[in-house]
């Protein structure tokens, strides 16, 4: 496979020359017709000139290219790559979209987040919405073990969160146990495992799992309508 792409570089490099000569031949030309297709010529010439770059980078020099410098989509470039670091789980590509959920299961917030950022960082923004919204810190907070950090959990007691219940990943001292082993911790951590049931809703009822629209705006916008299409579903069901 790697012999192959010395010949689509150069395949490349052809369609980049020819790209080029056309976009200065059609803006001599001035008409509206021909001025949007300089545009859009405009617009994914850089993006093939950056994706032949990183090929020959990743590929051909054997370096290895950060996920920030790396363009998966020409046509989607917010696109980004995302690991979740779980054995045998493939790496995806998309967005990484954070939903905050209060009682009731109803979606209180939600994030299309930049790149693949710690799942950690996210906790002090959920919480911080939360109380401007509801004038107040919750009484449980739970959470995936990825959200775990010492200095997010202290955080979280500092704003009045009376029951942390995340589970810390990896070794756990004998205090450390002791403490998750707390029924209301335990409890906690129950319901936080049905989420995961709640999380995939969403996506196969109401289009979170493949956007549909372009572009940034066009991201947030769906991931948007679906969440609020999904919260009045949710009201409905509750109130029937």
């Amino acid at each position: 496979m790697k012999d192959a792409y010395p010949t689509l570089l150069t395949v490349s490099q052809a369609l980049l020359e020819q790209a080029q000569q056309t976009q200065a031949t059609l803006q001599r030309v001035g008409q509206p017709a021909a001025q949007r297709l300089v545009d859009q010529l405009t617009t994914f010439i850089p993006r093939l000139q950056q994706v032949m770059r990183q090929t020959q980078r990743r590929v051909l020099n054997g370096e290895s290219v950060p996920a920030r410098d790396t363009l998966v989509s020409l046509f989607e470039p917010h696109t980004a790559i995302i690991r979740k670091g779980k054995a045998g789980k493939e790496v995806e590509f998309g967005r990484v979209v954070w939903l905050d959920e209060v009682d009731g299961g109803i979606v209180s917030r939600y994030a299309v987040l930049p790149g693949n950022p710690p799942d950690a960082d996210q906790l002090q923004p959920s919480l911080d919405h939360h109380r401007h919204v509801f004038d107040q810190a919750p009484h449980l907070l739970t959470a995936d073990r990825k959200v775990f950090s010492p200095k997010g959990e202290a955080y979280a007691t500092k704003q009045g969160v009376k029951y942390v219940a995340i589970p810390k990943p990896g070794a756990r001292s004998p205090a450390r146990q002791t403490h998750e082993a707390q029924p209301w911790f335990r409890a906690g951590r129950n319901w936080r495992a049905g989420l995961e049931s709640r999380i995939s809703l969403p996506k196969r009822r109401f289009g979170l799992d493949r956007c549909l629209d372009h572009g940034d705006d066009g991201l947030n916008r769906w991931v948007g309508w679906g969440v609020i299409t999904y919260d009045v579903w949710t009201i409905a069901r509750l109130i029937a």
